[in-house]
């Protein structure tokens, strides 16, 4: 098997032109060719927070990925991506370390097998030590496990999937916003709140907002009130920080489901003068996130009062999984630190390895979790884990 034609399969996928999602399938073409399998899952990942950018997968497995998911972020289990990644082990069979385990698998016993699953192969592709995704091949029960000769083909496979998704990452981007406008959102309203005017990409926005409340073309959606009102709010007030308070009452008191995530946050100067930037970010129905800002917009100051006017101008553009995390981080008030902290958290640390990396006591790391805790009204590592890494979980393979 380990073949010199093998062994190059990968690396003759480097020469072609391909977005992330048909390298992804033309790599599960070749594995088969070599390695059998009855199912996969094979996903795509921010290298700064490991949260999922997208997955091609089997539909045998979509089933099963909730499950799959919280096993990974909250269960203490064998082979888990993050500590393949930490211990440089980036490909491992499951049968063959189920024997050297001291307790079972939860993977295995509670998720796998229920679904006829024998065996996984699982590989984490990094390259110059950032991941950019990870693949899971799983075997049926009455298959063979995978071999120790499959798992090193693999193995050397590994460093040419890796460059390659990572040289693929602007395809990605390009396909998550593969139905957005190029161009941003532009609305101008007047300070009751009425449209002035707006550009194309924002009347498609603006669509999508009407969809995901159920209203008519002629109600203002939700999101834009609330970030006007927060700034009408700022401007009020006469500070130059202010809470979000806003933002959030206007929004959650206009009736919107539970479902809909939202984060707002302010800017600070320009120049020496204040101008609150008030912002939003929410979850469209397809998985897309939406991100709104709202400025204030004035003629110039040598403009004569009587025909002087103020508008407020609204922007909308797609928000990347990326760009969400330090949005909620925000949202939530949590300081520097604790937004390290977090990330860390995110990659599955336990908190001795945080003290290490952070170069703090574990104690310290255990009162910044408990200010974290307590600032987004969790009461452990597993509700944190699922309240910020579920956010990110688009819908549909990509």
């Amino acid at each position: 098997m380990l073949t010199h034609q093998n062994l190059n399969r990968m690396t003759s996928l480097e020469k072609g032109n391909w977005t992330s999602r048909t390298y992804r399938e033309a790599v599960l073409k070749q594995i088969k060719t070599v390695i059998t399998y009855d199912a996969y899952c094979f996903n795509t990942v921010d290298p700064s927070t490991l949260l999922s950018t997208g997955a091609v997968t089997e539909d045998g497995i979509e089933a099963i990925h909730k499950q799959l998911f919280l096993n990974e972020y909250m269960e203490d289990d064998i082979h888990k991506y993050a500590d393949l990644i930490q211990s440089g082990q980036h490909t491992a069979i499951l049968q063959a370390s189920l024997p050297m385990r001291s307790e079972p698998s939860s993977r295995y016993t509670n998720i796998l097998l229920p679904a006829g699953i024998g065996d996984e192969l699982r590989a984490v592709f990094v390259d110059h030590g950032a991941c950019f995704g990870h693949l899971t091949l799983y075997r049926r029960q009455n298959s063979p496990a995978f071999s120790e000769e499959e798992r090193l083909l693999m193995q050397h496979w590994a460093a040419s999937i890796a460059l390659m998704l990572r040289t693929t990452r602007l395809s990605l981007t390009d396909e998550l916003t593969g139905k957005s406008p190029e161009e941003p959102g532009i609305m101008l309203l007047d300070t009751s709140f009425e449209p002035v005017m707006n550009n194309a990409a924002a009347r498609y926005w603006l669509s999508e907002l009407h969809r995901l409340e159920q209203v008519g073309p002629d109600v203002l959606p939700r999101p834009i009130r609330a970030v006007c009102s927060h700034l009408l709010q700022s401007d009020r007030i006469g500070t130059r920080t202010v809470t979000e308070a806003g933002a959030e009452t206007d929004y959650a008191g206009s009736g919107a489901g539970k479902d809909t995530e939202t984060s707002a946050s302010t800017a600070s100067t320009f120049g020496h003068t204040a101008y609150p930037l008030s912002k939003v970010c929410v979850q469209l129905l397809d998985g897309r996130y939406l991100l709104l800002h709202a400025s204030w917009m004035q003629q110039p100051k040598d403009t004569q009062p009587a025909i002087q006017r103020e508008h407020i101008a609204v922007w909308l553009e797609q928000a990347l999984p990326q760009d969400v995390l330090p949005l909620l981080s925000e949202r939530y008030g949590l300081s520097a630190r604790e937004r390290e902290l977090l990330a860390y958290v995110l990659r599955s640390f336990s908190s001795k390895e945080i003290a290490a990396a952070m170069h703090i006591s574990v104690y310290t790391v255990q009162d910044h979790l408990k200010s974290i805790f307590a600032k987004t009204e969790v009461s452990s590592r597993r509700e944190l884990i699922w309240h910020f890494v579920s956010r990110f979980q688009l819908s549909g393979e990509l």
